[in-house]
């Protein structure tokens, strides 16, 4: 799927390029320039940078949970992302009524 119109990267290189972030220090921090730099890009609109995080977010969880689960043969938790999500951007809808229409 492609994530950066701008750039022209899809999840795929997201996802290769966290992973081995992941590889090398599995407690690093990575944000979304980190990986534009990885890839050799530069963010231009930061309308993907949402979505870069999201899928950051998410192969971070499912790289620490095969870990725990080949250390300790823990069960996996459950996704976390969808929520983290919601948190982030709230609920309220700009204060925006049920029935608003922007168009």
């Amino acid at each position: 799927m492609l994530v950066c119109q701008c750039n022209v990267i899809t999840d795929q290189e997201i996802r290769d390029a966290v992973l081995g972030f992941l590889r090398d220090d599995p407690w690093a921090i990575i944000v979304p320039a980190r990986v534009y730099r990885e890839l050799g890009k530069r963010c231009k609109c930061s309308g993907c940078v949402p979505n870069v995080v999201d899928i950051i977010m998410q192969v971070t969880q499912n790289y620490h949970v095969e870990i725990a689960r080949d250390r300790a043969g823990a069960q996996a938790t459950p996704a976390r992302p969808a929520a983290l999500r919601q948190e982030r951007d709230g609920g309220d809808d700009e204060r925006r009524r049920p029935g608003h229409r922007a168009a």
